[in-house]
């Protein structure tokens, strides 16, 4: 099976490999190239296949290998590889590069809640002393003074932004940012399906059909096909005697035939896959969870002090201070105006829990960002009369001028108490009546229960916002 490569990728690389094993005169070349983009593009298998084009050798780590119980263990196994990819050059006298895989899953840092240890910052000083000296790497302990072929170093990410910065600077590391183009999916995916008679047209038309999906979409497509014959096979041969038919039998291996590779079928496994991505992306089951311990630790804890009002003046000071005169993207205000919603409807739930005694006053920061019109909290009473209030309305309209998707949850007064909403489903209409339909049957049909309203950016795969448009009485 041939696989495509693309031109683009593969010049990146034949370029700056080859570049480390000339002697340019007064060029400082960069020892790193960083290869980022987002997940499942095929950053590390078009790298392969670069490797094997190019009769190059590789040395593999991974970012599993970026974190040792021992402090130093990483730095070290780093230089260890490394000396191991220049005798590769020593004894077989060809090119040789040493591959990291996802470097910013086992060095970089996300937020806050990311652990920072000692072995974190040794990888990235180890990193930056080989990129700095790349024919003078030593091991712990000992001292070579014998100079080492250069080697050239590729390592993959989806964020380098998390990295350490003086590592990704210009002169160490080489960035390059890998998005296949609608060429470069039809040949990648042309690549995968070469061997079941797809014509390039069918190709086409496939990725045409998801052109959000990553190339490993594709690649998990192929394999879903085969899904019924191994099911078939199971119950034929039966749950119990499966594994001693599959594992050390001395039976001949079972031989599958060839699927229904036409574009109909794979159009509608497609789909199907794509239902249960939406599903994982619209549950958002761990966010809940987490809200929910988050609400518990808040609990426990005093409650918070409310800081004292700024006069007028001093606040029209500061906002006018911190004007941001960047340009705004498409939709920019409709997503602060969904930002600000949402941070009322979270106040208000911690108001609550813990400070329902002092509900927020109409200085409440809040409650300024709508100025007089303050959510109402007879939503619940005006749905009953299949009656939805002007702030349901008015919300429900910013989502759909914000191309965003609609869902509903609602939870009774037990699954409220721990975080865990029912899904209502998500709308696929974008006319503004039959949402608004759609809404107002949800809050009838779940009387006496919570129900709330989510806005979903499909694109980002992402919540927007959630706000409880019903309390029960």
């Amino acid at each position: 099976m041939s696989y495509y490569i693309s031109p683009r990728f593969l010049d990146k690389l034949a370029v700056h490999i080859t570049k480390n094993f000339l002697n340019l005169p007064q060029v400082r070349v960069p020892l790193i190239l960083g290869i980022h983009g987002h997940k499942g593009e095929g950053k590390s298998f078009q790298c392969e296949l670069v490797f094997e084009r190019m009769g190059v050798e590789a040395v593999h780590m991974s970012a599993g290998e970026m974190e040792s119980p021992d402090a130093g263990d990483p730095g070290r196994l780093i230089r260890l590889r490394y000396r191991e990819a220049a005798d590769l050059i020593k004894v077989r006298g060809k090119m040789c590069v040493l591959m990291i895989n996802d470097l910013d899953a086992g060095a970089g840092r996300f937020d806050q809640g990311t652990q920072y240890t000692v072995n974190t910052q040794l990888v990235n000083g180890t990193l930056m002393n080989i990129a700095d000296n790349p024919t003078n790497v030593q091991l712990p302990g000992s001292y070579d003074s014998t100079p080492l072929p250069r080697v050239p170093i590729i390592v993959t990410g989806n964020d380098f932004s998390t990295l350490y910065a003086p590592l990704i600077r210009d002169g160490r590391m080489d960035k390059f940012y890998w998005a296949p183009d609608r060429e470069d999916r039809i040949g990648i995916v042309g690549g995968i399906f070469a061997a079941d008679g797809l014509s390039r047209s069918a190709i086409e038309e496939l990725v045409d059909t998801f052109p959000n999906q990553s190339i490993d979409f594709f690649s998990a497509l192929r394999s879903r096909l085969y899904d019924e014959q191994v099911r078939k096979f199971i119950h034929q041969t039966g749950f119990e005697k499966i594994s001693g038919r599959v594992v050390n039998s001395n039976e001949t291996p079972p031989n599958f035939q060839k699927p229904d590779f036409s574009l109909r079928h794979l159009i509608e496994f497609g789909k199907v896959m794509r239902g249960e991505q939406e599903r994982v992306e619209t549950m958002r089951l761990g966010r809940q969870y987490n809200q929910n311990l988050r609400h518990t630790d808040r609990d426990d804890s005093p409650p918070p002090q409310r800081e004292p009002e700024k006069r007028s003046g001093d606040r029209a000071q500061t906002q006018g201070s911190n004007i941001d005169h960047s340009p705004r993207r498409p939709h920019q205000a409709t997503e602060d105006a969904l930002h600000e919603r949402f941070l009322y409807e979270e106040s208000r739930k911690t108001t609550d829990r813990i400070d329902i005694a002092n509900p927020p006053s109409s200085n409440d920061q809040y409650y300024r960002s709508y100025g007089d019109r303050a959510p109402d909290k007879g939503n619940g009473q005006a749905a009953k009369n299949n009656q939805l209030s002007s702030e349901v309305q008015q919300q429900v309209q910013e989502l759909i001028n914000g191309g965003y998707r609609i869902g509903m949850e609602y939870a009774d007064k037990r699954r409220f108490r721990t975080g865990s909403w029912k899904s209502g489903g998500t709308l696929d209409t974008k006319r503004k009546d039959e949402v608004l339909a759609a809404v107002a049957e949800c809050i009838n049909e779940h009387d006496g229960d919570y129900v709330r309203l989510i806005g979903i950016d499909a694109k980002a795969k992402r919540r927007v916002i959630e706000t409880i448009i019903q309390r029960p009485d």
